[in-house]
């Protein structure tokens, strides 16, 4: 079902959508259905003119990273639990290149909790995609290299998805009150499931995406595409969740 989810979900985002238009237009053309192909074609043409543009792509996103505001003050907690993300396994890279920069992002935002508290325990999570180390392995490395003691990480290796990352969590956390750090567009499905299973969450969003750059190069990019496709991924797993009455 996982790798099921993951195939499914990743035709259903901007890129594919906008390949398949011009795809279809491509085989009316083949035919000589001229209008058809001409209909498809513009579709494709508005398809990717829209969703690259900064201020479509921004205000699409928006609403799903405000769901939380930041934690810009620490609350004492005795646990800091960062989602996992991704990373590749490469050992001649330096382990800031091997763990991806969102993933970064998150532990680095954890970090910050965690240097603001005494005796609090940082749990990173994350399964190995390629039979390598695991993803929770690679972000403990990361911090023992950022000063975080070794001793104060836990680790999560077996999860494959948030909802994984749930069910482990509370084994360690219970009922207690603890600080939760992932991605800003993510907060809304995490917390979600989290307090489907009773959990006292602390939320804590990072890795913000929609703001306005001013640089000519932002007001069409694919970087503005990537922002579509990260809001199509989370209300696609909301929907999901709620299928199967997870949130």
């Amino acid at each position: 079902m996982f790798i099921f989810k993951k195939i499914v979900s990743a035709f259903l985002l901007p890129i594919p959508i906008g390949l398949f238009l011009l795809f279809l237009s491509f085989i009316y053309l083949m035919f000589n259905s001229y209008k058809k192909a001409k209909f498809f074609l513009f579709l494709a043409f508005l398809w990717f003119a829209l969703l690259s543009n900064q201020t479509i792509s921004n205000a699409i996103l928006y609403p799903l990273e405000n769901s939380y505001p930041a934690l810009l003050q620490t609350p004492k907690v005795n646990y800091i639990l960062v989602l996992g993300s991704g990373h590749k396994n490469d050992d001649s890279l330096s382990i800031t290149s091997q763990v991806k920069m969102t993933a970064i992002n998150r532990l680095v935002e954890g970090i910050r909790h965690y240097k603001n508290l005494e005796n609090a325990k940082l749990i990173v999570s994350g399964y190995s995609i390629s039979g390598g180390d695991s993803h929770a392995l690679m972000q403990e490395k990361l911090a023992i290299s950022l000063g975080v003691k070794k001793e104060d990480i836990i680790r999560l290796d077996t999860p494959k998805d948030t909802k994984e990352e749930v069910i482990e969590t509370k084994k360690i956390v219970g009922t207690e009150p603890f600080i939760l750090v992932t991605s800003a567009s993510h907060m809304k499905r995490s917390i979600l499931l989290f307090k489907k299973e009773g959990l006292n969450i602390i939320a804590s969003p990072t890795n913000n995406l929609a703001y306005l750059d001013d640089s000519y190069s932002a007001y069409f990019s694919a970087k503005n595409l990537r922002k579509v496709e990260i809001t199509i991924h989370e209300y696609l797993g909301l929907v999901y969740s709620w299928i199967r009455n997870e949130i």
